[in-house]
């Protein structure tokens, strides 16, 4: 699994160990090369296939991928313990996107013992995920400066489907000065128009179904969007409360920094909805009001959803 050399141009190296892979990148660095890093936590599907070819696409430059579960952004009553871990799969996958670099470390390798240090998400942190899940954002900012810190990536890529998180990370790196540039990439959706995420994996035939009633919304409130945002997001909740198997968590509709949501311009709809046990995020960006631009390539508005960039 592990490879015996720390870099190798055209093969896979897997790190288990932080000074490792810094002294691998940092020596790549040296060279003139440019990183790319995409962090995961694993159980990797065609989203994050789409953002390692997404880093690929710069030539000349080391792609690396995080695979780590990381307990800092799981509450107590989350899915920590049973979050998919197919690390074999994970490394074929990134062997099959021509990825050169894999850091897979281990909770104890990451944190150490007794460390008490974590960054701090300000207010943004404790509002629409980060007030259902508290503490979420403290995690995820923490173990992504870590990330950033030891890998020292030109680029780091996230999906657009974690839109709060996208938005916090790059608040964090202009924040604390840190060097990376944060790259957002689109959703990416199954053909049924689910967004994909590893926790799909949980879903029955039923809670499935269900979940369709999510981009559905997206569609509806993104098709209201001329009416204002009191009809996007009626028209979104129409579409959530006809759906028996679905609990929502929020539905808001925000500016694209997610701060209010204007009367006219681009804003962003974000829902959070439960099928089962299974919980499940999705976003879009849309127009409020009138004016839009039938040139801007981030709106479809004969289909309501993003169109692929």
């Amino acid at each position: 699994m592990t490879g015996q050399r720390p870099y190798t141009p055209g093969e896979l190296t897997v790190h288990h160990s932080p000074d490792e892979l810094g002294k691998v990148t940092r020596a790549l660095r040296a060279t003139g090369r440019k990183i790319n890093l995409v962090p995961t936590m694993g159980a990797l599907h065609e989203g994050h296939r789409t953002l390692i070819r997404r880093a690929r696409r710069i030539p000349g430059t080391v792609t690396a991928v995080s695979i780590f579960v990381n307990p800092l952004q799981f509450g107590p009553d989350e899915d920590f313990h049973r979050y998919p871990r197919p690390l074999e799969t994970d490394l074929d996958a990134c062997r099959a996107e021509g990825v050169d670099l894999v850091f897979n470390p281990s909770p104890e390798a990451m944190y150490g013992t007794g460390a008490t240090t974590t960054v701090h998400p300000g207010q943004l942190g404790a509002e629409l995920e980060g007030a259902v899940r508290p503490g979420h954002f403290e995690g995820v900012l923490t173990v992504v400066a870590k990330l950033l810190n030891i890998v020292r990536p030109d680029f780091a890529y996230f999906g657009e489907k974690d839109y709060q998180q996208f938005v916090l990370v790059k608040r964090m790196v202009t924040d604390l000065n840190l060097e990376s540039a944060i790259v957002g990439v689109p959703i990416v959706r199954d053909a049924d128009g689910l967004a994909l995420s590893s926790r799909n994996a949980y879903l029955s035939e039923d809670e499935r179904r269900a979940a369709l009633a999510i981009p559905a919304a997206l569609a509806a409130g993104a098709m209201a969007g001329p009416d204002g945002p009191a009809a996007i997001l009626a028209a979104a909740r129409a579409v959530v409360e006809a759906e028996s198997g679905l609990r929502l968590d929020y539905l808001e509709l925000r500016a694209r920094d997610l701060g209010p949501a204007p009367e006219n311009g681009k804003a962003r709809l974000l829902i959070a909805a439960r099928a089962g046990r299974t919980r499940l995020l999705d976003n879009i960006q849309l127009v409020v009001g009138h004016g839009v631009d039938e040139n801007d390539d981030t709106y479809n508005p004969a289909a309501g959803l993003p169109r692929e960039r």
